[in-house]
């Protein structure tokens, strides 16, 4: 059965999370993309994760889905401090984090700062790496002033602002857990090339497998393969 939590990230912020138990010692903690939140295929892959034997937590990052917060306030610093919010309250002694998209990012970059103790492993689906993902949107603000999405939601300067402090070439230097990495060959919103480069200048373990004709979002059975793949790598390193 799973457990509801709200989970205090400042004193007047929290995040909504579901816990889904397993017997375990390891946890999974999935971090959902941009504008998405830790419903549907997040579900799935923590019910997957227990029947591996992972507590796994879900959670929506502030200014998404059942979170406190404004979107236009959830930048990558802020998803970091969510990220360490979450970890610090279950406290887990070893920890899988799993990242879809700029969740990906979240994950990786914590991986190599404010988690980097706890985390054994770290799992991508298209993930956005180098900042060069997201210059759509920055020509945008950079002419406008923000970015207003179809549901009204808004980013503006202090994204990119924050976004800057946190280049990629960091985690190249300092992520040193092994990391595995799934990517649709036709990808239209992040370059599957990224991937590549990402897995070639990482200086950690790296599994890399591209998807000949998935885009950004996976299909049904591609994401099924992914987990099988997934889990039979952590299972191989005994994580």
């Amino acid at each position: 059965m799973t457990e509801v939590h709200r989970i205090p990230v400042t004193d007047d912020e929290a995040v909504a999370a579901v816990h889904h138990p397993a017997d375990g010692d390891g946890w999974f903690v999935p971090c959902h993309g941009f504008r998405s939140d830790k419903s549907g295929s997040y579900e799935r892959r923590c019910r997957r994760a227990v029947e591996a034997g992972y507590d796994a937590i879900r959670f929506d990052f502030r200014g998404c889905g059942e979170s406190d917060g404004a979107f236009a306030d959830s930048t990558l610093g802020a998803r970091l401090a969510d990220l360490e919010a979450v970890l610090e309250y279950v406290d887990p002694s070893r920890c899988v984090l799993f990242g879809s998209s700029f969740g990906a990012k979240v994950a990786m970059h914590a991986a190599a700062t404010v988690a980097a103790d706890r985390v054994e492993a770290v799992i991508a689906r298209a993930p956005v790496t180098y900042n060069r993902a997201f210059d759509d949107y920055r020509d945008t603000v950079a002419s406008d002033g923000e970015l207003t999405f179809e549901d009204g939601e808004r980013i503006d300067e202090r994204f990119f602002t924050d976004l800057d402090r946190h280049p990629f070439t960091a985690v190249e230097r300092d992520l040193d857990v092994p990391v595995a990495i799934f990517h649709g060959d036709a990808d239209a919103s992040v370059p599957v090339a990224d991937s590549r480069r990402a897995a070639a200048a990482l200086e950690t373990d790296v599994l890399l497998q591209t998807y000949a004709g998935e885009g950004h979002l996976f299909s049904n059975a591609a994401e099924r393969h992914l987990l099988a793949v997934a889990f039979a790598w952590l299972e191989g390193m005994a994580v």
